[in-house]
């Protein structure tokens, strides 16, 4: 229930609205370029902030048994982030840039400690199939949301909304309140494994902060973790910054805007089915193979980007998307989840954040800056693919066992 939440954010705002209005509304009258600079360094800055943050707060929540309580804090930050962007006026861009920023440290903090629940939810021979099952809850309540919104935008008057805009700014507010009102089934029913006695707070920070140095030396000294987080680090950059800039990219291109809030919805109710299929795959073939399968589709797509040029060849950029998204991500975390030493899953998934967010840097920042040197947006968007070759050499030499 915690992907059919947060999952709204990810779809209303990081790859539907937020990329609309920030250029349309709070940046009205900037050159199309510029807005792209902004929004990738909004985009980069959030995932900078997570990753300095994100490997201590888990080590510190391991030894507090206080993953949940976090995750819920995270969420608040998040969701009460989201829903102040309604009381952001036309043009005010810096304001917007820094609710979002705010707003994406919520989500992505709270994801950390979400995906490390995996172990207690679970044992390791479900682990991709559990997996699966929240991306497509995810996809499909974060799929529902989004389509209120849409429809909200699109008649507005059926609403009694005004114009789009303020269909736009009340759509926030929706998913504020959606993000925080599921959150509660996670709060109330999901209980932590605890494998050691849960310090108070001040022991905890302290404990945290020593455990984390050595869970640094661990890690130069298990190869196959090390390789993994290499790996990682690179393809799901691509895969956040294709998300993050899929809508940004297609406004530049002059696609009506109609059309690309329905391909988003599209890739959300492609989504719910692929991932469960990735969920049963991976079980089948192993979760190695299964991301490999994923990230060659997405080099694919970003090649694919520099040729776009029509509303459908979008669309049909997005249902491909929407086949490979969820899988490579749900079975990224499984796999993650099998190289995890017992009691340490909420630190190791801060590394595990951390190397996402860290190379998230990258990516946006990658494009925003290509697109403003060079005036052109499709090599910003075929940048990308070199992520995804580099992800996939480092996946080749990662060995796992068979689940048990």
């Amino acid at each position: 229930m915690y992907d059919w939440a947060n999952s709204s954010f990810a779809t209303t705002v990081m790859a539907g609205f937020f990329p609309l209005f920030f250029k349309q509304f709070w940046n009205a009258g900037v050159p199309a370029t510029e807005s792209t600079f902004r929004l990738g360094i909004a985009n980069g800055m959030a995932s900078f902030l997570v990753a300095l943050v994100a490997p201590l707060v888990g080590a510190i929540a391991d030894k507090s048994s206080a993953r949940v309580r976090l995750l819920a804090l995270f969420t608040v930050l998040g969701a009460a982030a989201t829903a102040g962007m309604f009381l952001v006026s036309k043009g005010d861009w810096f304001t917007a840039a820094v609710l979002y920023v705010v707003a994406s440290l919520g989500f992505w903090g709270g994801n950390q400690f979400y995906d490390s629940l995996l172990t207690d939810v679970s044992e390791e021979h479900e682990y991709d199939l559990v997996s699966g099952y929240g991306y497509a809850m995810g996809y499909l309540g974060g799929g529902l949301l989004f389509a209120v919104n849409v429809a909200m935008v699109l008649k507005p008057a059926l609403f009694g909304l005004a114009d789009a805009s303020e269909a736009v700014r009340w759509s926030f507010v929706t998913v504020g309140i959606w993000w925080a009102g599921f959150t509660l089934f996670t709060i109330l029913f999901v209980r932590e494994r605890s494998t050691q006695a849960a310090l108070p707070a001040g022991e905890a920070i302290r404990a945290g902060a020593a455990e984390l140095f050595n869970t640094l030396r661990h890690l130069r000294g298990d190869r196959t973790l090390l390789m993994f987080l290499l790996a990682y680090w690179f393809y799901i950059d691509g895969v956040n910054t294709i998300i993050k800039m899929a809508v940004d990219y297609g406004l530049s291109l002059g696609l009506k805007q109609n059309s690309l809030i329905t391909a988003l919805l599209v890739v959300q109710f492609v989504g719910f089915p692929a991932a469960l299929g990735f969920g049963w795959l991976g079980q089948k073939i192993g979760p190695r193979a299964g991301i490999l399968i994923g990230i060659a589709v997405y080099a694919g797509i970003a090649g694919y980007a520099y040729f776009l040029r029509t509303e459908t060849q979008f669309m049909i950029m997005a249902i491909i998307i929407g086949l490979v998204q969820g899988g490579v991500q749900s079975l990224s975390r499984s796999l993650f989840g099998r190289l995890v030493p017992p009691g340490k899953s909420g630190e190791f998934f801060g590394f595990y954040n951390l190397m996402g967010k860290a190379a998230a840097i990258l990516g946006p920042t990658l494009t925003g800056v290509v697109a403003l040197l060079t005036h052109d947006s499709r090599l910003a968007i075929l940048s990308i693919t070199i992520l995804f070759v580099i992800g996939a050499a480092f996946l080749m030499r990662v060995r796992v066992e068979p689940a048990g």
